[in-house]
C-alpha cells in the first residue's frame, strides 16, 4: 500500500513538473516537450522525497497506471497533458546579467571562444546564480560560473529567448561578452624534476652507460677482479712450463 501511494504521489508531482513548470527545475523541453530522461532524474533527484527514484520506478508506473501522466520514446520523456506547458517567447525585457556553467575542463576553451550550448541545442542561462549552479552541478561537482552582459550580447548580434520566469537561451555568447573567474595559472615547470624524469632511450644497437656512482664503483671492482686471475693463470702458466718471471 506504501509504495502504491508513493508511486501515486510521484504520478502527480511529475504531471506537474512534466507539464507546467519545468522550466523552475532548470529543465527546457522541445519543440514536442521531450526531456532526456537522465536529464529530468537528475533535477529530479534533486527533491527530498524524490531521491530514490530510478528509471525502473518510471516504467512501473507506466505499467501500472491506467492513465499514467507522461509517456516515453527511447530516451526521451514529456508530459501527456502539455496545454499548460509555457513555449519559448522572445526576451522583451532581460535582465542586465544572466549566469551559466561549463564544465572545468572546458573553462580555458570557453574564455577562448566562446560560450555554446553542451546537451541541449541552445545556451541554458538562468537569471540567479543559484538556479545555474544547479543546473551546472549536474554534469560537473564543481562547475565554472559565468556571467554573462545581456546588453553587450545584444550589441553584438546575439537574440536572447525566454522560458518561464527564469531561465533563458541564446544560440553562443561571443567572447567579450561574458566575465569568468581567472583560470588556473600553470605549475611552475621543475628542471631538476624533469631531468630526472627523462629517460633516454638507447639507440638500437648501441649501449647507452650508466654513470652513476654506484656502477661505475662496481665496474671498477669487476675490472679488478679479472686483472687479478689473469695474474694468476699466467703465474700458473709459467710455473708449469718452467719459463721464467
Amino acid at each position: 500500500m506504501a509504495v502504491k501511494k508513493s508511486l501515486k504521489h510521484l504520478s502527480k508531482f511529475m504531471a506537474y513538473l512534466l507539464g507546467r513548470k519545468p522550466h523552475d527545475f532548470g529543465l527546457v523541453p522541445d519543440e514536442n516537450g521531450y526531456i532526456k530522461i537522465k536529464d529530468f532524474l537528475k533535477a529530479l533527484c534533486e527533491e527530498t522525497d524524490f531521491r530514490h527514484i530510478r528509471r525502473s520506478d518510471l516504467d512501473e508506473i507506466l505499467l501500472t497506471s491506467p492513465e499514467p501522466p507522461f509517456e516515453i520514446c527511447d530516451h526521451l520523456i514529456r508530459a501527456t497533458d502539455r496545454k499548460h506547458l509555457p513555449g519559448i517567447v522572445p526576451a522583451v525585457q532581460p535582465p542586465k546579467l544572466l549566469y551559466t556553467c561549463v564544465r572545468q575542463k572546458a573553462h580555458q576553451f570557453t574564455m577562448e571562444k566562446g560560450i555554446f550550448p553542451v546537451g541541449n541545442t541552445q545556451v541554458v542561462l538562468a537569471s540567479d546564480s543559484e538556479m545555474a549552479t544547479r543546473i551546472g552541478k549536474r554534469f560537473d561537482k564543481e562547475p565554472v560560473m559565468l556571467t554573462v552582459q545581456v546588453a553587450k550580447s545584444i550589441e553584438q548580434g546575439q537574440d536572447f529567448h525566454q522560458v518561464g520566469q527564469k531561465i533563458y537561451l541564446a544560440d553562443t555568447i561571443p567572447v567579450g561578452c561574458f566575465t569568468g573567474p581567472a583560470l588556473p595559472k600553470e605549475k611552475p615547470i621543475n628542471k631538476k624534476q624533469v631531468a630526472s624524469d627523462i629517460k633516454v632511450d638507447p639507440t638500437p644497437g648501441s649501449y647507452m652507460p650508466d654513470l652513476s656512482p654506484e656502477k661505475e664503483r662496481k665496474k671498477q671492482e669487476y675490472r679488478k677482479r679479472r686483472k687479478d686471475i689473469a695474474w694468476k693463470k699466467e703465474r700458473k702458466r709459467k710455473r708449469e712450463t718452467g719459463e721464467k718471471w
